[in-house]
């Protein structure tokens, strides 16, 4: 085979083409899926950026999580001034290297010591990583930083030259190396170092931008393996080196049918009446004074009464200023807290960047584990109203909480001269619903109002809603229709009011129109029987009269009878005198 196609048969095959884990979140996601395996990979940036504690930590963590020892050489740190740093981060590097996982080698480099001769090698540099890889069989190492060994050599031809060796034995040896160096003025490095290790070459940055410390990481280039290439803020906490994520590039998260309510039955039926989908993301924006604030404490509420976990990030009011101001409008969030169902995490937003508060956003999900988070408000992250990291930020948080199933609520602070629906942030798109609030100022007052611009998913309401306070929350007020206008506040209140003082007068004057009927009825009625008393008087006079006349008729006959029997008998008695004569 000739040189060329055995160069080419190396380059191509698994081996070394494979891949080793960092194990820092975020990197192997950029990487997809670590740093080249037996090839070195450099690390650059300027003093402060990071670059001494990810290449010990790539060591380190590979000898921890993936069981592969490592050797880590110093030129400028000494062994016990790294071993307190990664103790730092809850490493014991001591405890490490007597269990064989680890080796650390400090070599002193001074200046004044080295001579430039054409005969200058790296040969006692070379058996000294030897010595170390082989005691612990590394098979990672770290060699922090290169440029101490070429601080005084003028002739760039023999450190090239050197470099080169160095490389290529490193490769020859198997291992993955790591190596770090200083950013040049017209270069990645001082000395031109991407030029030899250009298998893979990260650049880290450490910039202030509105007095905010924000650093930064970029994959400059990798040989065989596709890679982010953007600039990705990383972080040094705690647990280390965080690089921010990239945690679903292919946008696979799963989705729910479930709903949840938002705590307040008025936009529960505005929106398909059964809330907002789980794990879905739903933004709250307005103008000052609008109730962006209590919206998010009912929110979080509502889930802490289903016996759910809920995390309010706080950025305008104390934990306790909140607590006590919702428990006016009847939300008493302490109730939850004490029984571990809430936590509120009120902080300064210029306390520390975007990417601290991501950070720490990611730790209390991942701790605590809450089915909704609310944010109050994002536009207090940035000073600016289009902030492009903002939007990136609010993205990967959005992203990270799909991905764990959490309902997300966002509120959003408006200008307030803005008087028409509007995200100033530029991330009501990321949204899977999104609710505006107004203050309507009409007839010398303020009336607040809500109206859901969007909700993905769902039928949803087009009217615009009043919404008020009261001693049990929020309450939606129903749609008041007067003609072809809705009223609202005053409006509505004294409209309301004329209605019924106008039903009141037509509700009296059907009582006195009913009671005039009534004595009517009752008029009719008495003369009814007053009639009939007359009737029934003349009644008894006409049955008077005809009694007596049947009286008097009779009377007659009788004494027509007798008169008629007296007369017979006379007759009878002047026939029997004449018959004796």
């Amino acid at each position: 085979m000739r040189p060329k196609q055995q160069k080419a048969a190396i380059a191509s095959s698994p081996a070394t083409l494979g891949k080793s884990p960092s194990g820092i979140k975020g990197l192997d996601e950029i990487t997809g899926g670590g740093l080249p395996t037996g090839r070195p990979t450099l690390i650059c940036g300027a003093a402060g950026c990071g670059k001494t504690l990810m290449a010990a930590e790539f060591v380190v963590r590979g000898a921890a999580q993936y069981n592969e020892p490592g050797a880590i050489i110093l030129f400028e740190e000494t062994a016990e001034e790294l071993t307190a740093n990664m103790r730092s981060i809850g490493y014991d590097l001591d405890a490490m290297q007597s269990q064989g996982q680890l080796a650390l080698d400090f070599i002193r480099v001074d200046p004044a010591e080295l001579i430039e001769t054409g005969s200058y090698d790296l040969e006692g540099l070379f058996i000294r990583i030897g010595h170390a890889i082989d005691s612990v069989g590394a098979k990672r190492v770290a060699l922090d930083t290169i440029e101490t060994l070429f601080s005084d050599i003028a002739n760039h031809a023999i450190l090239r030259a050197e470099l080169r060796r160095l490389f290529r034995w490193l490769k020859d040896r198997g291992v993955t190396a790591v190596i770090t160096g200083e950013r040049g003025e017209k270069a990645l490095t001082r000395y031109g170092l991407e030029e030899y290790v250009a298998d893979c070459v990260i650049l880290l940055d450490h910039r202030i931008v509105d007095q905010v410390s924000t650093r930064r990481l970029r994959v400059v280039k990798y040989r065989g393996s596709a890679h982010g290439t953007n600039e990705y803020p990383f972080l040094i906490g705690a647990r280390g080196i965080s690089v921010l994520p990239i945690t679903s590039l292919t946008l696979d998260h799963e989705v729910f049918s479930e709903r949840v309510s938002t705590g307040i039955n008025g936009l529960d039926m505005m929106l398909g009446g059964a809330g907002v989908y789980r794990g879905s993301s739903l933004l709250i924006s307005g103008t000052p004074g609008t109730g962006k604030s209590s919206i998010a404490a009912a929110f979080v509420d509502a889930a802490c009464a289903r016996g759910e976990r809920a995390i309010l990030f706080a950025y305008e009011e104390s934990r306790n200023q909140l607590v006590r101001n919702m428990q006016s409008i009847g939300i008493k969030l302490q109730r939850w807290i004490d029984k571990g169902l809430l936590q509120i995490e009120a902080t300064r937003p210029t306390l520390q960047g975007l990417e601290q508060h991501l950070v720490h956003m990611y730790n209390l999900v991942n701790e605590f584990k809450p089915s909704v988070v609310a944010v109050d408000p994002i536009s207090n992250l940035t000073s600016h109203q289009n902030d492009a990291d903002l939007s990136l930020t609010l993205m990967r948080l959005i992203d990270f909480l799909k991905t764990q199933g959490t309902t997300a609520l966002f509120t959003s602070l408006n200008a307030e001269s803005t008087n028409t629906p509007g995200s100033q942030l530029g991330v009501s798109s990321l949204m899977d619903s999104w609710l505006w609030l107004n203050n309507i100022a009409f007839n010398g007052e303020r009336t607040r109002t809500l109206q859901v611009l969007k909700s993905r998913g769902m039928p949803h309401s087009n009217q615009v809603r009043e919404f008020v306070f009261s001693n049990h929350g929020v309450d939606l007020i129903d749609v008041y229709m007067y003609g072809d206008q809705v009223l609202t506040g005053t409006a509505r209140v004294a409209h309301e009011a004329q209605v019924q003082a106008t039903s009141a007068l037509r509700e009296r004057d059907h009582e006195r129109r009913m009671r005039d009927l009534t004595d009517r009825r009752k008029a009719v009625d008495a003369q009814i029987a007053a009639l009939n008393v007359a009737e029934q008087e003349r009644e008894g006079q006409v049955k008077f009269e005809i009694a007596r006349e049947k009286l008097e008729a009779e009377g007659a006959l009788n004494r027509a009878r007798v008169i008629s029997a007296a007369r017979s008998a006379a007759s009878n008695e002047k026939r029997k005198k004449q018959d004796r004569r």
